[in-house]
């Protein structure tokens, strides 16, 4: 089978298996995020084969839906990929960037990098950020019903992997406790690019938030 062949294939199981799934981390989130990688990795010496399925592949089953298991995913994944003939090299390469992509807090140490898992990461936190970001996190926080807002709850910035994954804060929170975090953590020379203009966005919005918030005009 060849490898478009097998990208398409691999389109079609994630847009199947993420029917119906929360908006934030729908087919159409995957979808900008596999446009975003191979937007970057056309400056990056990187197999873009191994771009396009971990890109794909990422989201396949977040554990924030898995009730915090990080082994579906990658799990997922391979059952998906050895029923296409991928290499097993290959395999074993997307079930680390599965397992390594994902911000878990500022304190979470990964465990592998390549130039492959910079790019997809790099993707999927631009994906978090600027207006597109902002939609999703307060469509996520929408989804479990947290406050917009709590004055008297602060960000909480030294949470361990485990907090982070139960944390119950304020929507708003989470910009200080991630979003606002991710600029300085892209890996590629286009993803600062394009980091820094969301980055600003975001600010603005705060800024306009807490106005509004406050009663100001």
């Amino acid at each position: 089978m060849n490898r478009e062949q097998i990208i398409q294939n691999t389109i079609e199981f994630v847009k199947e298996t993420l029917k119906g799934a929360e908006g934030g981390h729908d087919f159409f989130h995957i979808e900008r995020v596999y446009k975003n990688a191979l937007l970057i990795a056309k400056n990056e010496n990187v197999d873009e084969f191994v771009v396009s399925l971990g890109a794909l592949l990422h989201d396949i089953a977040d554990s924030k839906f898995y009730n915090g298991d990080e082994t579906v995913g990658p799990q997922k994944a391979r059952t998906f990929l050895e029923s296409q003939q991928v290499s097993e090299e290959i395999i074993t390469h997307i079930e680390k960037i599965i397992t390594n992509i994902s911000f878990k807090g500022g304190n979470f140490k990964q465990s592998f990098t390549s130039p492959e898992l910079n790019v997809i990461q790099d993707a999927d936190r631009l994906d978090a950020i600027g207006a597109v970001g902002i939609a999703r996190c307060f469509n996520y926080g929408g989804f479990k019903n947290r406050e917009l807002y709590n004055p008297e709850v602060p960000p909480n910035l030294k949470m361990t992997k485990e907090e982070y994954k139960k944390s119950t804060a304020p929507t708003i929170n989470h910009f200080y406790e991630k979003l606002l975090l991710l600029k300085d953590k892209m890996n590629t020379t286009t993803g600062k690019a394009i980091a820094e203009q969301r980055h600003a966005y975001m600010e603005g919005f705060l800024e306009q938030f807490y106005k509004e918030w406050n009663g100001m005009i």
